[in-house]
């Protein structure tokens, strides 16, 4: 089998093994949700933090919970980095700097997983463990409950209650994302992912000499970064060491992980608000827009010009030859579509084009399936927009599920959309126009564009992921980029859930003649249309600069 057949056979098993899990999984995490019933070991929780599970909270009470639970995480991840040097299990590193450890924090509790440290070189065993895995649980859980949230305003009416933030928070970690992330741990170790607490060692070279290599709890944590759409790598080279990802079966399990809740909780939602149908067009969306840039991906990274190209059967600079072409655009495409950042490649190494795919993916608001929870609420964000646009060509007041799309939904809308693009692109023009970051870049012209343009990229929405060649650790930076992950993250839910509440209030409109079919067909390709053209206008100079210059070099 040639690469490309390889490479196709691939993407046709894992949409295959998608399929086979997205209604049992789906239906339950609706469950989860909807049930009334605390677990003996939620109720032990509830009391250690004193919350009331069964009290409904209004919109603003529920950020107040999401902003409160985040603000302790950063608080306590940042402390835990600063006094390292005095923790038991430190291998010997040294405390993480300010700057470096704030940009860890944040990166960490918004589910972004930026690093700006080689983690094999800068964190021990207590900071790895206690710290960064932990978030990688509770970040992912805050982002499932506002999605939840926002199906509630839906799916209620008459009432501003969404929930209670403690009780989704708990369910998420305990019934989701811990029994799943274990059983991929178990397969992840059976396949030759590295899991022990070992300390430094050395380790000889087939050249001879030898090199240092300290262990860790790798399976478990490479198991829910990519559950959790977080991405953080315990190793530098992430999901291109063999530690974390041996072998090309465990590259495709691990895409697998990357996609199955994104894409499964669009049958929560669907379930949710009493129409499966609807959850569909949302999958249908969302795969459309998935497939069809793992096929762009494909096809630029085949593309042979030049013998070296042709003799490799693919641009293989940067790629892991056990993984090959097909494998690497795979997982860069579904990384970079959701707010994962974990890479089995090096997207500074991919062709210009391809790099600019990337780069497009996470533009689009990483919404196809996007991350956990993020991914399902930034879809709905957009439907609004294009049930908006419908009701301006028809001339009628705009109406999705049951609701009225008035003016106060509207704005909230258009504040959500228009968060991160503004990140990006002040902070990228920032950075290039002051005089002393431009030292970090390595590269110069378009290229050394596209790596700034990406690095606020990827920490805007909340992705991780990174160009190789800028220099990231820098006080310039690490504050930067920090803030830019804080703003990404908690400015959005602001909008999201006031939107929710806004809905949970009003009274449902009966479906009529001239309502528009939102569980149809023509309304997924009205959505697609809607999230490029939204995004195609707000980067495309930005992108013209960068990758398509480049890639038309």
């Amino acid at each position: 089998m040639g690469p490309v057949l390889a490479g196709v056979a691939q993407l046709l098993a894992l949409m295959a093994a998608l399929a086979l899990v997205y209604v049992p999984l789906g239906s339950y995490m609706a469950r989860v949700y909807s049930s009334d019933r605390h677990w003996r070991v939620e109720r032990w929780i509830y009391k250690g933090i004193g919350a009331n599970p069964d009290a409904e909270m209004r919109w603003a009470a529920y950020l107040r919970g999401v902003l409160a639970f985040s603000a302790a995480g950063v608080l306590f991840l940042y402390l835990l980095q600063r006094l390292q040097g005095s923790l038991p299990g430190s291998l010997g590193f040294s405390s993480i700097a300010p700057a470096q450890a704030f940009n860890t924090a944040a990166s960490f509790v918004t589910n972004t997983n930026w690093q700006s440290y080689s983690g094999e070189q800068a964190m021990g065993h207590v900071v790895q463990t206690a710290g960064l895995a932990v978030q990688n649980f509770v970040s992912a859980a805050v982002g499932m409950a506002v999605a939840v949230a926002l199906v509630r305003g839906f799916a209620r009416s008459r009432t501003g209650e969404l929930g209670n933030f403690w009780a989704d928070l708990v369910r998420g970690t305990v019934r989701v994302l811990v029994p799943v992330a274990a059983v991929a741990a178990v397969v992840l170790v059976a396949c030759g992912a590295l899991q022990n607490f070992s300390g430094i060692h050395e380790v000889g070279q087939f050249m001879g000499g030898s090199q240092a290599w300290n262990g860790g709890a790798v399976a478990s944590q490479e198991a829910i970064k990519e559950l959790g759409t977080n991405g953080g790598g315990y190793f530098n080279a992430n999901s291109a060491h063999p530690f974390e990802n041996p072998t090309p079966f465990t590259n495709l399990f691990e895409i697998f992980l990357i996609l199955v809740i994104p894409l499964s909780l669009t049958r929560t939602f669907g379930v949710m608000v009493g129409s499966v149908k609807q959850g569909y067009a949302i999958l249908a969306t969302m795969v459309t827009i998935w497939a069809g840039f793992a096929a762009l991906m494909m096809w630029t990274e085949f593309a042979h010009h030049g013998p070296a190209l042709q003799a490799a059967g693919g641009a293989m600079e940067g790629k892991e030859a056990r993984f090959g072409v097909g494998a690497s655009s795979i997982f860069a495409v579904s990384t970079t579509l959701t707010s994962t950042g974990a890479v089995d490649s090096f997207h500074s190494s991919f062709t210009g084009l391809g790099g600019g795919i990337t780069m497009l993916g996470m533009m689009l608001g990483e919404i196809a399936p996007g991350g956990v929870g993020s991914g399902l609420y930034g879809m709905l964000i957009m439907a609004i927009i294009a049930v908006f646009i419908a009701g301006l060509m028809v001339g009628r007041t705009p109406e999705y599920l049951g609701k009225k799309i008035g003016s106060r939904e509207i704005k909230l809308a258009a504040c959500y959309i228009l968060i991160t693009p503004a990140l990006v692109l002040v902070f990228t023009s920032a950075s290039l126009a002051l005089p002393t970051p431009p030292h970090s870049m390595l590269n110069s012209g378009a290229h050394g564009f596209s790596e700034v343009l990406y690095a606020f990229t990827s920490a805007s929405n909340n992705n991780g992921s990174a160009f190789a060649g800028l220099n990231a650790n820098t006080d310039w930076f690490n504050t930067t980029t920090g803030l830019a992950m804080l703003l990404g993250r908690f400015l959005p839910m602001i909008f999201v859930l006031a939107l929710a509440g806004s809905l949970a209030g009003q009274r449902p409109v009966p479906a009529t003649a001239g309502t528009l079919r939102t569980e149809k067909p023509l309304f997924s390709g009205l959505l697609v249309g809607a999230i490029l053209i939204v995004t195609g206008l707000t980067y495309f100079p930005a992108l013209a600069l960068g990758p398509l210059a480049e890639g038309l070099a």
